[in-house]
């Protein structure tokens, strides 16, 4: 089993920066791709940002150039800049473990206009 803990939301005027950071603890040898999704009340959660074992790294559309993705052992990074209003949403860390995915419970960030 892997546990996953967010940090980092929280509440940012347009234009401002969070850094959210996910803690993976138990058995965290293995644990392959890492990523973020978010979702808002009236969407579907979708794809934020992932990073591979290896590194490589793929962002949607709606953040390139604003977000990155980055990871070492254990945790894994969104650095969150030019925040829009659009981007507020509950944000899930997510990772996959031998063909497990395993999710936290989110962390909140609202952006004001």
């Amino acid at each position: 089993q892997v546990q996953l803990v967010e940090s980092g939301g929280g509440l940012v005027q347009a234009g401002g920066s969070l850094r959210l950071s996910c803690v993976a603890s138990g058995h965290i040898v293995g644990i392959g791709t890492m990523g973020w999704f978010r979702q808002d009340p009236e969407k579907q959660r979708e794809l934020v940002a992932i990073v591979t074992a290896d590194y490589s790294t793929n962002y949607a559309d709606s953040v390139k150039g604003r977000f990155t993705i980055s990871r070492d052992r254990n945790t894994v990074y969104l650095q969150m800049n030019s925040l829009k209003p659009e981007d507020t949403a509950v944000y899930y860390c997510s990772v996959q473990r031998f063909g497990v995915d395993y999710w936290g419970k989110g962390t909140l960030v609202t952006v004001s206009s």
